[in-house]
């Protein structure tokens, strides 16, 4: 079981942590997806690191060997809605951290329109007013189901409920505008 005193980290550093690149794309990151720290970055990294892992490995397996394995990989990529249900085994191999980061509920609650901005959205979770499927989730970086996507709202005792709040009447808005653009620019 462990020490609860004494957590293990769950990610891996950079090999080579100040190559200006690599620098550079990180703090991109941070902005982009209103991240706090880089420690969020490496996190999802090496997730996606363990996915890709298990990917490489089953395809050296023959083919009875790695059916039921590649059949739990890939159902539980499509359950949290990085891959879609027809995708294979070589496009776990494709998966980029972006995939990972735009399944975070902060992500998702910016892009739904509940926040004018993604530093909101995170102040938003962390201060309780949003809730997936009436169960309220105070974790910025907790990664959506793809069934709970349509799940979300604000908490039933959050003061945002109510649509004259200032919040509410801002975000909902601007937001929609932005969204559609951000999807637009995406495709191209």
């Amino acid at each position: 079981m462990g020490d609860p005193k004494r957590q293990r980290k769950k990610f891996d550093t950079p090999r080579f942590p100040w190559q200006m690149d690599m620098l550079n794309a990180e703090l991109k990151l941070l902005g982009q997806y209103g991240l706090r720290n880089k420690r969020e970055i490496w996190r999802h990294k090496t997730l996606l690191s363990k996915y890709r892992g298990i990917g490489r490995s089953l395809l050296g397996m023959s083919a009875e060997e790695r059916s039921k394995q590649e059949k739990q990989l890939m159902d539980r990529l499509h359950r949290i809605g990085i891959l879609p249900e027809e995708a294979e085994l070589d496009d776990v191999l494709d998966m980029s951290l972006e995939d990972i980061l735009e399944r975070r509920l902060q992500t998702l609650v910016f892009q739904r329109g509940f926040a004018q901005s993604m530093q909101q959205a995170r102040q938003l979770i962390a201060h309780g007013h949003i809730s997936i499927d009436g169960r309220k989730v105070s974790s910025p970086s907790y990664l959506v189901l793809k069934d709970e996507e349509e799940k979300m709202a604000y908490s039933p005792k959050s003061p945002l409920t109510d649509p004259e709040h200032p919040v509410t009447k801002a975000a909902s808005i601007p937001t929609a505008h932005i969204t559609e653009n951000r999807e637009e620019e995406r495709r191209e």
